[in-house]
């Protein structure tokens, strides 16, 4: 670590603003961590419900909220976010606020608590905890009056301080009408400071945060150019939120640290349904999407929805598992690990031994923001077809434009792979390539580069994943 005072000392590094806060940093290191959507429409096979459904619609006959928890941890997810309540109204946990609950429901005569459950298992077992609440309420007769924006204060207050503490807090976008036919302009204002008060380390989702941002799609994809930047000013969550396509890239010099999340469902609809038994997705297309979105330097929320028993089916559950696999193995032996590396330019060289010490938290510069770059020299030939950059995020996201140079013995180019950002992670695959070495250039930055972390691997790259 002399090194690295060192280094810091003579150049005097200052992060480059905006920078994440810890708790923005701390969730970009979660990176996996699984959505549950349960309520009334896994029991009336709807995605939206209408909030007239009898609450007694509602009955799990063996639900299980360690099982989802032994799962998803299995899995190497991180957290559990659940829809604690949904378009239709229905609450997950007996509401003073409404009377659409579990509690005027028959399951469990009416005294069950699925988030007392929940959250006790995600404590237990040491992943942590997250709520979707609706702002949408389509049974609550207040909605579509100034009345309803503190009931929905209240309601969150309610859960914070039964259930907490509450990692992240998701807010859909989605408004449309009440009982009353009318639609609602929601206090976000208020919603916002009353957490930030009540809950400072909850981080928030929204099309435009104030924590992390939507990707712009349900697919889990996000772009191969992904700011963790963006300009909100101007901007409303829902119908007001910026396009798509600035979700998906970000800005590349957005005033907000405000990275992106990307949510897709293992199986085509978000709640359960029995005819997608069969429609799960595979181990190799999750790995596919784990590639497209943590790989490009977003967190993964995937949807595995219990079915009516209130369980994980043994489908969703296989699938899981195989992608937990197919992360471990490939991602088990960095091969530069124990090769020299050294960052040069035109005048100078020298080693580092940073950017291989699987260690996010230490990084280096390089000399220059532009055309400088990192040397790796393998002392025998190796075959790879996958190579993982990352940078210091706690100093700003700086590289917009690079090139990984893949070497013969001879130091020659034998293939080129250009991109354009790296934030957190960047998971860059190709065609397998014996190498004797691999240079990194960085041919653009906002400010001097740094990185943090370089691996090359040779994955098992499925006809999905190509």
């Amino acid at each position: 670590m002399l090194l690295f005072a060192t280094l810091l000392k003579a150049q005097d590094l200052k992060p480059l603003p905006p920078v994440p806060t810890k708790y923005q940093q701390q969730w970009q290191e979660m990176e996996f961590y699984i959505f549950v959507h349960f309520g009334p429409n896994t029991f009336t096979d709807k995605e939206w419900g209408a909030g007239n459904e009898p609450e007694d619609a509602f009955n799990p006959t063996q639900m299980d909220c360690k099982q989802w928890v032994r799962i998803a941890k299995a899995a190497g997810a991180k957290g559990i976010i659940i829809t604690a309540k949904h378009h239709d109204g229905f609450c997950l946990w007996p509401s003073k606020y409404s009377n659409h609950t579990v509690k005027q429901s028959k399951w469990r005569n009416g005294k069950g608590d699925v988030l007392k459950d929940l959250s006790r298992a995600c404590k237990e077992a040491g992943l942590k905890f997250g709520v979707y609440i609706s702002p949408w309420d389509r049974n609550h007769p207040a909605y579509g009056t100034p009345a309803y924006n503190d009931v929905y204060i209240n309601t969150m207050k309610e859960i914070f301080s039964k259930y907490g503490p509450i990692w992240e807090l998701w807010w859909d976008g989605a408004n449309g009408e009440g009982p009353n036919g009318k639609k609602m302009v929601y206090d976000f204002h208020r919603f916002e400071e009353t957490i930030r008060k009540i809950s400072p380390a909850t981080v928030i989702f929204s099309d435009i945060g104030p924590d992390i941002r939507w990707i712009g799609n349900e697919k889990g994809i996000a772009g191969e150019t992904n700011w963790n930047l963006l300009d909100t000013a101007g901007f409303k969550r829902g119908n007001g939120a910026p396009e798509t396509d600035t979700l998906n890239s970000g800005n590349v010099n957005g005033k907000n640290w405000i990275p992106g999340e990307a949510d897709v469902s293992i199986r085509p609809g978000w709640f359960y349904h029995k005819e997608e038994d069969q429609k799960v997705k595979t181990p190799e297309q999750l790995f596919d999407l784990y590639l497209k979105s943590v790989g490009r330097g977003t967190n993964l929320l995937l949807n595995v929805p219990p079915d009516r028993r209130g369980l994980m089916t043994s489908y969703d559950s296989a699938a899981l598992m195989g992608f937990k696999k197919l992360r471990e193995d490939n991602f088990k032996y960095n091969l530069i690990k124990n090769e020299s590396v050294q960052i040069v330019d035109n005048k100078n060289q020298r080693i580092t031994f940073h950017l291989s010490d699987e260690n996010s938290s230490t990084f280096d510069s390089l000399p220059s923001s532009n055309h400088s770059s990192v040397y790796i020299k393998c002392k025998e030939k190796k075959k790879i077809n996958c190579v993982v950059l990352q940078e210091p995020i706690a100093m700003g996201q700086r590289i917009s434009e690079f090139k990984v140079l893949l070497l013969n013995d001879k130091d020659e180019p034998i293939r080129e792979i250009s991109g354009t950002t790296i934030g957190r992670k960047r998971i860059l695959t190709f065609d397998q390539t014996e190498i004797s070495g691999m240079s990194i250039r960085i041919d653009q930055s906002k400010d001097l580069p740094l990185l943090s972390e370089i691996a090359a691997y040779n994955i098992l790259l499925s006809p999905v994943t190509k």
